[in-house]
């Protein structure tokens, strides 16, 4: 084994990944963050009903990692220490010391399955406590290094005893699995139950490598900002989270930024926060909404102000282009004789009704219009400052999410199309003004008319960002 062999390339891993999915339906996230927790050292907690692929998941993880042994047990408040580390060695007791024979059992696993993890009894969650999180167990008087890559728990709902919260604190990833949604209900029923091939695992020095690099892995200030603005959301929420937590989970948004070959944790990276963060499934929705709208931008842009400053416009236009009504009825009969051709027939009536109407627009000076235009040209310049950048950050962000090797497919193609609607939304608007501002550009000017420039437009600039 070479114990200087690089890391992982995104391509490979991004193989691996497809390996692991390979006849597990709608769980790209689970899959991305059980591979992902393994890489960093961490554990990760399934939570969801029987039948619904997590211990599958939990053994493919096992061949991800090349000489990772095996270990998997169903816990019950009647298992005993002895089915995790060991029986109790006869010889070690003959000479009067405490020790297990630990071979084939948790001590010496490298991914290991706890399902029903939460209904051990206190002995056995105690023991975990240490081997989870310092990967050492203590065996007698010694206490031994072990291999442990990652623990992968399932239960079917989140523990309410808070004598189980210290070991349910250790699992950093608590992800939820569903059983398949309806529409993916037929290709669950037409699933190839074949293995799948080409699996190239990860091996050890390739493991050490990604560690080494997420050291070097730097948190900039646009990423620090955003973890400020979590943490805050969360205490609004009433979420606990613990300064380990918190470490952890840079920990952890360092080695996706590492493992997919950045040098610097992205926006993109964001998105786990809400599986490290949440304490109840509850949660987990509240805090990817916000993760989603707030710090990833996957929220269609409204430009409240810029709407409501081009209905003021539109409403504005709609009262100055009206006819002049303070000529009467009769007035305008007697110019329509004075135009003349009533008696002609209705195709020349018709002609003298569009010149009547044409006579009857409101004239405004050269001033007025002009007034009205040059307020228009500084809605739209603010309206343009506000497009360059959207232009570029849904070019920035379309570039990361072709290199967002851990995002999920459903919310990359969720934050892309979030880009290119606000995108949309912001043009259609700009188009909009434009159009309100010819109108006023062609209005009939009277070179008579010295009237003074009329009072600018108004409309409510609250909540004015775009």
């Amino acid at each position: 084994m070479d114990a200087h062999a690089p890391a992982p390339d995104p391509a490979r891993l991004r193989a691996l990944i497809d390996w692991l999915e390979h006849g597990l339906l709608e769980r790209e996230a689970a899959v991305r963050l059980a591979l992902l927790a393994a890489l960093a050292g961490e554990h990760v907690l399934l939570v969801g009903p029987p039948g619904t692929a997590k211990s599958a998941l939990a053994r493919r993880l096992q061949h991800a990692f090349e000489g990772a042994r095996w270990f998997e047990r169903l816990l019950t408040r009647f298992s005993v220490p002895e089915e995790l580390f060991g029986p109790l060695s006869l010889k070690a007791l003959e000479d009067d010391r405490y020790e297990r024979l630990t071979e084939g059992y948790l001590p010496t696993a490298g991914i290991a399955f706890l399902d029903e993890v939460f209904k051990a009894n206190s002995a056995i969650l105690n023991a975990l406590l240490t081997l989870l999180n310092e990967r050492e167990f203590d065996n007698g008087c010694e206490r031994v290094q072990t291999p442990l890559v990652c623990v992968v728990g399932a239960t079917n709902e989140v523990p309410a005893d808070e004598s189980l919260q210290a070991f349910y604190d250790r699992f950093l990833l608590r992800v939820p699995v569903q059983p398949v949604s309806d529409a993916g209900f037929a290709a669950l029923l037409g699933l190839d139950d074949s293995a799948p091939g080409g699996l190239r695992p990860i091996t050890p020095a390739e493991r050490a490598a990604i560690t080494a690099a997420r050291d070097a892995v730097a948190l900039d200030g646009e990423v620090l900002d955003a973890l400020a603005d979590a943490r805050r959301f969360v205490r609004e929420q009433a979420i606990a989270v613990s300064d380990r937590r918190w470490r952890q989970t840079v920990g952890l948004l360092k080695t996706a930024a590492a493992s997919s070959g950045r040098g610097a944790v992205s926006r993109i990276d964001l998105w786990l926060l809400p599986y490290c963060l949440a304490e109840q499934p509850a949660q987990l929705a509240v805090l990817s909404d916000w993760v989603h709208a707030t710090l990833l931008g996957a929220q269609p842009l409204e430009a409240a102000w810029l709407t409501r400053a081009i209905e003021a416009f539109e409403q504005q236009f709609g009262i100055e282009c009206q006819p002049r009504q303070d000529d009467g009825e009769s007035g305008k009969m007697a110019l329509a004789h004075a135009i003349g051709g009533l008696e002609q027939g209705p195709g020349v009536a018709r002609m003298v009704t569009a010149s009547l109407e044409a006579r009857m627009l409101p004239r405004y000076g050269a001033r007025h219009i002009a007034a009205r235009v040059s307020q228009l040209d500084e809605v739209l310049a603010r309206a343009h400052d506000h497009l360059q950048p959207l232009r570029a950050r849904a070019a920035a962000v379309g570039q990361a999410l072709q290199q967002a090797l851990w995002l999920p497919p459903a919310l990359a193609a969720q934050i892309a199309a979030a880009h290119a609607d606000s995108l949309r939304t912001l043009e259609a608007l700009i188009a909009r003004l434009q159009a309100v501002r010819a109108d006023f550009a062609t209005l009939p000017i009277d070179a008579e008319v010295t009237d003074p420039a009329p009072a600018p437009v108004r409309w409510s600039e609250a909540a004015a960002t775009a």
